[in-house]
């Protein structure tokens, strides 16, 4: 009768956080009929008009339960003739925003203290916060929508219309109109492409793909892999294969949307909400901060990088990518240049790039200002920098910017190329075989710290030398940089303090790390192709084979997502008990992807024990709050 009922209630708002009550109930029901959807419930408010008793007693025990555990509840109740039950409890679950909202609130009402409440909120609950999202990802016209899903390489939400080219992309940004920037798979080329896209979409590549790695750093939500898709770029067709087999045909500038936290490719225009972070956000990262005993540095590769980066609360700079500023349209015709060209040619590239690379630097410096840089010199293969030989048009363009013929030049950038670019001339390779490009860069970096002191900022510039698997090579490299460096002391009568150091990202520089530490002054482990070459996965054509060995069992984890503790996680480990064998106060850190994975934050944190980990400037909050939770677990054990 209208004497019992039953009813559901979060003792808060789960989507607000708000502190007042937030359920259902129904009368003359029982059990399950209030999830049921047969009937209509009424909201919790009004049973304090139906049973005012009920209520309060009601009001009373949601207090007491929130005082025990110290979180919000998520209740089940009945009501048999006047009588209240509680009949069961658990945490409720939250959305971000409430989530800080809830944790600070805790603390302010004297339920928590701030390490407990540190723990009460998730990293994928920070992740909500920064970034764009689609609001309702369960409903049925969300879910009716989606046509294919891939890698959810970049998180957050885009909205665009379909673009095949840069210069779509380029054209439509011109005219307000967003675009998402769809290929088969991009290439240094397409960066102009993809920096003016809402989002990114590929047909390959896995999670450390170029679309994968370089949409992070920028912010850009990305979805990789989607091998039901067909592109056809010159035409500006992309065709699905649905589920049931049927096919779907897109065309340039139909709309879509792409969820890059879940991999999902949708039809049509849905709603975005903006990133949503109130003033208990900065309140809640405060505590985060007292209670993490790992920094957190960014990866970022420009002065907007940078400053997003520093606003995120970043300790420093964990890594600069310096092949990423060549990647503009106006650079890389420098860089083509300095490959294809003869020894004049390749000598006026090398002095238009150290302009460019100095001007990045003093910017990044000014940003950082008493912040640590780590800077990696030139690491790909070259062959990423070289144009396609399908491109007539910059085949064409470059030809006469080289006064050769277009046959000369597809010959050379045919004898350019490798068969195995990965494993080739890359890394300290390059720097040892064309020192000159080292020099500049050497100098680009000295030049510019020299030029911000005397600007009033303190540059701490820390130089690192990428793919070492013998000490001897950085030996040589660690030589040509101090030399450089005292020329440039020399030639302007100033000087400022810098190091060099050295990425550990081949398994015999783990297994040397003690002769390696001899020469450096600090480790940074590029945990992406070190677990590429632990594995013998290649990370841009894991996407044919990952998700079957996920399914399967073979695999528990992406191992480019989060750190294989087993194996690539023991040759870190290694490396630090070898490294500080000799220097017990060796700097050791890691930039690859996993720096803003929480797992792996964890890990790096609590068992291997670095210095800091270095992320997207995006994902700064999340491996901070996970580098807090990770110190807070350690002390408790």
């Amino acid at each position: 009768g209208n004497t019992s009922g039953t009813g559901v209630c979060f003792t808060r708002n789960p989507n607000t956080g708000e502190k007042r009550l937030f359920g259902e109930f129904l009368l003359n029901a029982q059990g399950e009929d209030v999830v049921a959807g047969i009937r209509t419930p009424k909201p919790i408010s009004e049973l304090a008009s139906v049973m005012p008793e009920v209520y309060e007693e009601f009001q009373h025990n949601t207090a007491i339960l929130e005082e025990k555990y110290g979180d919000m509840q998520d209740i089940e109740f009945t009501i048999q003739e006047g009588k209240l039950f509680m009949l069961q409890t658990r945490s409720g679950k939250r959305c971000g925003e409430a989530a800080v909202r809830i944790a600070v609130d805790l603390v302010h009402e004297g339920l928590l203290d701030k390490r407990r409440a540190v723990m009460k909120v998730h990293p994928e609950h920070l992740d909500q916060l920064l970034h764009p999202r689609f609001p309702d990802t369960e409903s049925s016209s969300y879910k009716g929508s989606v046509i294919a899903k891939g890698l959810p390489a970049s998180p957050g939400a885009a909205v665009g219309h379909l673009a095949f080219t840069d210069d779509k992309v380029v054209e439509n940004e011109k005219n307000g109109i967003p675009s998402i920037f769809v290929r088969d798979e991009t290439s240094p080329d397409d960066v102009e492409g993809m920096h003016g896209a809402e989002g990114i979409l590929t047909a390959r590549g896995g999670m450390t793909s170029h679309a994968a790695v370089v949409a992070r750093g920028w912010g850009k939500p990305c979805v990789c892999g989607c091998h039901a898709l067909t592109i056809d770029e010159e035409n500006g067709i992309m065709t699905v294969i649905m589920e049931d087999g049927t096919k779907k045909t897109f065309y340039e500038g139909d709309v879509i949307s792409l969820n890059g936290s879940t991999g999902e490719v949708l039809e049509g225009e849905q709603i975005v909400s903006p990133p949503s972070i109130t003033g208990n956000f900065k309140i809640f990262m405060d505590w985060v901060d007292e209670s993490r005993d790992c920094d957190v540095l960014a990866n970022a590769d420009t002065p907007e990088d940078a400053k997003e980066a520093r606003k995120n609360g970043a300790n420093g700079i964990g890594l600069c990518r310096t092949e990423h500023m060549f990647f503009l349209p106006e650079r890389i015709k420098q860089v083509r240049q300095l490959i294809l060209g003869d020894e004049q040619q390749s000598e006026t590239a090398l002095k238009e790039l150290l302009q460019y690379q100095r001007s990045d630097f003093e910017g990044i410096f000014k940003e950082m200002d008493g912040l640590p840089v780590t800077i990696r010199l030139l690491d790909p293969p070259l062959h990423e920098f070289l144009p396609s030989l399908e491109d007539e048009e910059i085949i064409s363009s470059l030809a006469q910017q080289l006064d050769k013929t277009v046959e000369e030049l597809k010959e050379k950038v045919t004898n350019s190329q490798e068969v195995n670019p990965m494993l080739g001339l890359r890394g300290c390779r390059l720097g040892i075989t064309r020192p000159s490009i080292i020099e500049m860069q050497t100098r680009a970096i000295i030049e510019a710290a020299l030029n911000s002191i005397d600007a009033g900022i303190d540059a701490k510039p820390d130089i690192m030398v990428p793919l070492v698997g013998k000490v001897e090579e950085f030996r040589h490299q660690a030589a040509l940089i101090r030399s450089v460096a005292n020329q440039v002391f020399s030639e302007t009568g100033k000087s400022c303090e810098f190091k060099v150091g050295t990425m550990i990202e081949i398994p015999r520089a783990a297994l040397t790390a003690h002769e390696i530490a001899e020469e450096a002054e600090f480790f940074s482990f590029g945990s992406n192709d070190l677990t590429q070459m632990t594995f013998g996965y290649s990370r841009d054509d894991v996407g044919t084979f990952i998700p079957s060995y996920l399914k399967k069992g073979i695999l528990m984890d992406d191992p480019f997502v989060t750190i294989d503790t087993e194996g690539v996680g023991q040759l870190i480990k290694m490396t630090v008990e070898k490294g500080r064998s000799v220097k017990p106060n060796l700097k050791i850190g890691v930039c690859g992807e996993h720096g803003g994975d929480p797992r792996s934050v964890h890990f790096f944190s609590n068992e291997a024990g670095l210095t800091y980990v270095s992320c997207s400037p995006f994902r700064v909050p999340i491996a901070r709050l996970a580098a807090a939770q990770a110190a807070i677990q350690k002390s408790e054990k």
